[in-house]
């Protein structure tokens, strides 16, 4: 894609200064801000130099910056919008309809010499709309909603090592707690023991004494070495995610300022339109309000059995990481497969029961839903990729059954079938968040917006997709005749929804308010049959979809 495309966010948000005395800039060469501007002169003076114009023109009118309507735009403006991104010489001066880029004569000599359709600004003007009005009122908006995502994330951050504190301190009150009842016990069984028996006991009670430190040394430290190490990675990416929106607000601020000064001149209208936009939308992309729907370019299939399976597969799960590896959760064979960037099985785990789901937690680590309604097994697994290797690591029980689990930073939403629930990375509970215990699988899947301020919910045997607000109040219900017994839930990154009808053997993108069908990606005549999990990948911008009883996973490549 061209550079041309490149937006403020990647220019680190240089800032466009404000007006200029040009006196002096005439006389000295200095940039000075200017405080005044003159209508008769057509200049700005600031308020050293207004003084000396104001004796020499008395007549003249000159409006401050409480009146700053009334000035003019401002050279400054005027360059920073019509700079092009990436060739700073150059001037924008057309438009490419075919990537709906703003382009300089560089640009459309290196990328766009072959398009269709590239046309003058000048030319577009009478027939595209250049009023701000709306822009306006649109920058407002997003710029009130990326200002209450950075606050959600600072908090996320606090809450994260709140849960490493509140944990650790339990795991060395349970170890403090283990020492102070053998030690009782031990005083319990001394009384009345001749002295070599003492001897003996308190041989017996150092040895025992050191067993249980070492036991902490060994266990307890690397699980919280392991939550650690967890939460230095979620804070590091959620940090990164404030620095985005920190470096979009001063942008969308910029274009704000920007669209109040422009007045009515056409062109630079529609320039800063074309531009605002750009920035706006990767600000909903950020905020996970994608409206861009998938469309399928091609398919490949892939066969993800390996000798040792006793049952054909099914893929009850989907996980990808951040290297474009895939995990994959074989419900029937009770494993977990990694799988190479070209979805060859080069490592598994076994798990004591049916794997239901799979989330990822760091760029390494994941977190399986096992559950066995029979055994009464309950219990969400956290498995490392290590060198190519799956590593088994800390695990919790659950007091319920879990079908479904995804996690938004540093906190896992766990389904039950009739309830959500929400945990911290520790296996404390937090609260449940929605119930309906009208039937079963009222609550069997769950997916979390990319920002966490909205949940997506699976009603199996009611036809339904449910979008809840953060505290599980209900926003949306949407239901569709393609959209038969729903089974397997996702969503993107840009926060584009997916769902799949286990009957109706379909691939469906929602709109993410979870009203509206953006588009059907896949059906049976490209070969889904009983879709039990999807995922995306934007490692290699594909949709992929795991099937129940079915040895392959079907792998669509999408723009």
């Amino acid at each position: 894609m061209a550079a041309s495309a490149q937006s403020l966010v990647d220019q680190s948000s240089n800032e466009v200064k404000d007006y200029i005395c040009n006196a002096c800039e005439d006389s000295n060469n200095a940039e000075t801000s200017a405080d005044f501007y003159c209508k008769q002169c057509e200049r700005f003076y600031c308020g050293n130099c207004i003084d000396p114009h104001g004796k020499a023109f008395a007549k003249h009118t000159a409006f401050g910056r409480l009146d700053i309507d009334k000035w003019p735009v401002s050279k400054k403006v005027v360059d920073f919008l019509l700079t092009c991104y990436e060739h700073k010489d150059n001037k924008v001066d057309k438009f490419c309809t075919t990537h709906r880029q703003l382009c300089c004569p560089q640009c459309v000599s290196n990328y766009h010499s072959q398009c269709s359709k590239v046309t003058q600004i000048s030319e577009l003007t009478n027939s595209q709309p250049t009023g701000l009005e709306g822009l306006s009122v649109e920058l407002e908006t997003v710029l009130g909603e990326i200002k209450t995502l950075q606050i959600s994330q600072k908090a996320s951050i606090q809450s994260l090592q709140r849960t490493y504190k509140e944990h650790s301190a339990v795991m060395i009150e349970q170890m403090l707690g283990n020492l102070n009842t053998y030690i009782d016990e031990c005083d319990n069984s001394s009384v009345g023991t001749s002295g070599g028996n003492e001897q003996y006991l308190k041989e017996e009670m150092c040895r025992s004494v050191l067993s249980i430190v070492n036991e902490f040394d060994n266990i307890t430290a690397k699980e919280l070495n392991e939550m650690k190490d967890e939460v230095i990675s979620i804070k590091e990416s959620v940090t990164s995610s404030i620095h985005k929106c920190t470096t979009l607000h001063n942008d969308l601020s910029q274009f704000h300022e920007l669209v109040q000064k422009i007045g009515d001149n056409k062109e630079l209208c529609l320039i800063a339109s074309i531009k605002c936009k750009h920035i706006i939308q990767q600000a909903l992309t950020l905020l996970g309000k994608s409206g861009k729907a998938f469309n399928v370019q091609r398919k490949s299939v892939h066969n993800v059995r390996i000798p040792s399976d006793s049952y054909e597969c099914s893929i009850a799960g989907i996980c990808v990481l951040t290297d474009g590896q895939l995990l994959v959760a074989d419900w029937k064979n009770k494993r977990i497969k990694l799988l190479n960037q070209q979805y060859q099985v080069v490592n598994h785990w076994d798990v004591t029961a049916g794997p239901w789901d799979i989330c990822l937690i760091t760029s390494s680590e994941v977190a399986v839903a096992v559950n066995d309604h029979d055994s009464k097994i309950h219990e969400v697994q956290f498995i490392t990729v290590n060198q190519g290797k799956l590593v088994s690591g800390r695990k919790f029980q659950l007091q319920h059954e879990c079908t479904c689990i995804t996690h938004h930073q540093g906190d896992l939403f766990v389904t039950s079938g009739k309830e959500l629930y929400k945990y911290t990375l520790s296996g404390k509970l937090i609260c449940s968040l929605y119930q309906d215990r009208s039937a079963d699988l009222t609550v069997e899947r769950c997916a979390v917006s990319p920002t966490g301020d909205r949940l997506y919910i699976i009603s199996y045997w009611q036809h339904k997709l449910l979008t809840l607000a953060r505290d599980g109040t209900l926003l949306a219900t949407y239901t569709d005749p393609a959209i038969q017994l729903p089974r397997c839930l996702h969503v993107t990154p840009a926060g584009q929804v997916l769902v799949c009808g286990y009957l109706s053997d379909t691939v469906q993108q929602v709109g993410w308010e979870g009203e509206s069908k953006l588009a059907n990606l896949a059906t049976k005549e490209d070969g889904v049959s009983f879709p039990e999990s999807v995922c995306y990948s934007s490692t290699t911008s594909s949709i992929i979809v795991g099937l129940y009883r079915d040895d392959n996973i079907l792998v669509f490549r999408v723009e």
